[in-house]
């Protein structure tokens, strides 16, 4: 595989925590593009329609610190084809010049709910492909599991409660 390190790359490792009806869609074939270098990312956003290149992307960061990325209506699951990552979300590249540049990028995945945490291994990938970035999550997301119902819930304005039940959710700073 081309210009993959020869090693498990280090992080917290996320498991896919969405709908089971969505891991059973995975497949290898259809996991989401390598991207290792800059001329990697160029060949994947010129072959993407127009329209799509003004929104952002899905990503994930594989087990190999390697950057996946998939159209944005892909789910991380399938762009990771079923597997554990160490950071996913969304990413919007803008051209400067001859080359691209990450102008949004945040953490925001329902399915693997990586922490803020990732940004390390985020931009380990970036760097590695050589893709400039702003150095952080342009949009951090802070996700809790409800206790009482199971739902999923992206905490806003530090309101730790459930949305579908009220129920208090776990506040870890």
């Amino acid at each position: 595989m081309k210009g993959r390190p020869a090693f498990a790359a280090q992080g917290r490792r996320y498991g896919y925590v969405g709908p089971a009806e969505l891991l059973d869609c995975t497949e290898p074939r259809r996991a989401g593009t390598e991207i290792t270098s800059t001329s990697d990312l160029d060949a994947w956003l010129s072959s993407r329609p127009t329209m799509e290149l003004g929104e952002p992307f899905t990503f994930v960061v594989d087990l190999t610190g390697t950057l996946r990325l998939a159209p944005r209506r892909s789910e991380h699951v399938v762009c990771a084809a079923g597997q554990p990552i160490l950071a996913a979300g969304e990413i919007g590249f803008t051209r400067h010049g001859i080359g691209w540049t990450v102008t949004q990028i945040s953490n925001q995945s329902t399915g693997y709910c990586p922490e803020t945490t990732s940004w390390t291994q985020t931009a380990a990938a970036l760097d590695q492909a050589r893709i400039p970035h702003p150095g952080h999550f342009t949009d951090a997301f802070i996700f809790r599991r409800c206790p009482d119902c199971a739902q999923i819930n992206i905490i806003k304005d530090d309101d730790y409660t459930c949305g579908v039940c009220d129920h208090p959710l776990q506040v870890r700073r």
